[in-house]
């Protein structure tokens, strides 16, 4: 099969690219930009062409993959339509490509990602040799987000953004907490749960829902939905090398689901105490003047806080520093309450700019000073504008001392800002 893939970069798209290329099928793509997800891609000997004017799509393709950052009036999937080639979302491709296995199914707000990794590095350490593809490159997947096993699992991270997760075909699932997010595409947080409600219920009447139920919405959640509930807060908190309550929570679903599966706990715990961290997940990049520097995606206000209190509690004596890039202006104003007071476990915020990862959505601004004094005003901390990731770097050189800890957060370009300033 002969299959183009328009956002190819994407961290699913990319990994969906990686394995059909691996399973024999003929696979090009396009983005917009180089990347070291596309540098990956090409050295497996797919063609990636920056040019998304339609003209890179194959005549005599069989099936055009778009990511949901591609429109459905964008040049490549017109072209796509006057060829008459089949178009498929990620999520439905996805769902396509894994319907025949046994699908273990990751969904939740937030740590979907890092529980994903820490139960496929489980999986291999166990012996079970699954398939996974997951939202960020994991070490223990030899920096990749994706891996192509021998048996019947298939592992796999389902993202609830205008409900792609419906196409999957789920056997188990893991459900890591139902805050709330992605408002563009939901009403509201009761229309973001039901939409969970449904996901759950595409598991079989005899599969399990793997979730916390000291967790009051995610326990009613699973109840709703009619399956199997198992409790992972009835397993040990596993010993780990990243700090975090919230990553041992993670560490939890795991360790029920490799329990439901048959695998040793000695086995899970040996291998979850391994672990050594994802892309952008509390990773520690190195040292910027002396201090250590991480990279953190936590582009929501639960996610930031766990993120931020688990590094004070693993750098107590040190003042900790985060720059943080907000993610649209949409999900700010929306979560507004919740972001101002989301960083009091920080000494000093500084704010480069707002992140437009979708501009069409972006009808109202926030006024970062505003945002800026209303996070001093609530949490109490020293708030500083970088107005740009340029001038940012030139703040950071004024402000950082030398008992300082640095994160940058956000899901957006703030990451380039981590990988430059670090030795």
């Amino acid at each position: 099969m002969n299959i183009y893939c328009s956002g190819i970069g994407g961290i699913g798209l990319s990994a969906y690219a990686a394995l059909q290329k691996n399973f024999g099928h003929t696979v090009s793509g396009s983005d917009r930009a180089q990347s070291a997800l596309l540098d990956d891609l090409a050295s497996m000997g797919i063609t990636v062409s920056l040019n998304q004017d339609g003209s890179a799509v194959p005549e005599d393709c069989d099936l055009f993959v778009y990511s949901e950052a591609i429109p459905e009036d964008a040049p490549e999937r017109k072209r796509a339509k006057e060829l008459g080639i089949e178009q498929q979302s990620y999520f439905q491709a996805l769902g396509s490509l894994s319907k025949d296995y046994e699908v273990i199914a990751v969904c939740g707000t937030h740590g979907k990602s890092s529980t994903t990794s820490m139960l496929a590095k489980v999986l291999i350490d166990a012996g079970k040799d699954p398939t996974v593809v997951v939202g960020t490159k994991v070490k223990d997947l030899d920096g990749r987000n994706w891996r192509a096993g021998k048996s019947n699992l298939f592992l796999l991270e389902a993202c609830e953004y205008r409900r792609s997760f419906h196409y999957l075909s789920p056997d188990i699932v893991l459900m890591t907490n139902v805050d709330g997010d992605h408002f563009d595409a939901f009403e509201g947080l009761e229309d973001y749960q039901s939409a969970f409600v449904e996901f759950l219920q595409r598991v079989p009447e005899d599969g399990p829902i793997i979730t916390h139920c000291s967790d009051a919405d995610a326990k009613r959640i699973a109840e709703r939905s009619g399956r199997t509930r198992i409790d992972a807060d009835q397993e040990v908190l596993p010993e780990l090398s990243i700090p975090g309550l919230h990553m041992q929570q993670n560490a939890q679903l795991a360790l029920s689901c490799a329990k439901y599966l048959g695998i040793e706990e000695s086995v899970t715990l040996t291998s979850l105490k391994t672990f050594s961290g994802c892309w952008r997940r509390m990773e520690r990049k190195g040292e910027y003047n002396g201090i250590p520097v991480f990279d953190d995606y936590a582009h929501h206000p639960v996610e930031i806080r766990a993120t931020l209190g688990a590094l004070k509690d693993a750098y107590p004596d040190k003042r900790l520093v985060c720059v943080f890039q907000p993610h649209t202006h949409d999900r700010t104003l929306k979560l507004y309450d919740d972001f101002v007071t989301c960083f009091s476990s920080a000494d000093l915020l500084i704010v480069p700019d707002i992140y437009e990862a979708r501009s069409d959505i972006e009808t109202e601004k926030v006024k970062v000073q505003q945002f800026l004094h209303d996070v001093n005003e609530k949490s109490g901390i020293e708030v500083l504008n970088g107005e740009s990731l340029e001038n940012t770097e030139a703040l950071l050189a004024k402000a950082i001392q030398d008992n300082d800890v640095l994160i940058c957060m956000g899901a957006g370009t703030i990451t380039d800002l981590a990988e430059q300033i670090v030795s």
